[in-house]
């Protein structure tokens, strides 16, 4: 069995979802909810989202928990994870809990508004269209990131996904 490389296991871009930095976090939901990815055993919806600027030039990588950060209230950001804990690790009465969803859908479709651009994760590091698999393996655990955009000609040409590296190598140590 031949070993891969990044060329053989990556998404291309134009399979890819992307979107430019200035969608707002709504639409980045939108488009993740709707993107699906061919995958040798069928479809997969994607984790993330490329975010390019107006050149198209690739800026960052929006995951979900990125989403999911840009809407928390301002409030808790603050606070250190230990007493977000303890506000959060109590027995609370569910009927309290109807008396404030009204205003905190007001506030999630509020924060909705901002753009991509300011919960979005920089580019820390890329894969070369030729680079082998133990390369892949070494940037996503050195830099513990769960994808690599590939370059080709100092153009991005796809991602490679910690999902298809990993399929990889199962497939190699079966």
């Amino acid at each position: 069995m031949t070993t891969k490389f990044a060329r053989d296991i990556m998404v291309p871009l134009d399979e890819y979802p992307h979107i430019p930095h200035w969608h707002t976090l709504k639409q980045a939901v939108a488009e993740l909810e709707k993107s699906e990815i061919k995958t040798d055993s069928g479809k997969t919806l994607a984790r993330a989202l490329l975010v390019f600027d107006e050149s198209y030039q690739l800026l960052g990588v929006l995951r979900r928990r990125d989403i999911l950060k840009g809407l928390e209230p301002k409030f808790l950001q603050s606070m250190s994870i230990h007493d977000r804990k303890q506000d959060f690790d109590i027995e609370s009465d569910p009927n309290l809990i109807d008396l404030s969803t009204g205003k905190m859908a007001d506030f999630l479709k509020e924060l909705a508004g901002h753009t991509v651009e300011t919960v979005m994760q920089p580019i820390t590091a890329t894969v070369a269209y030729d680079d082998h698999l133990a390369k892949l393996i070494y940037k996503m655990v050195s830099k513990d990131m769960s994808l690599l955009p590939v370059i080709k000609d100092d153009v991005i040409v796809g991602v490679v996904r910690s999902v298809d590296v990993f399929n990889e190598v199962a497939r190699i140590i079966r």
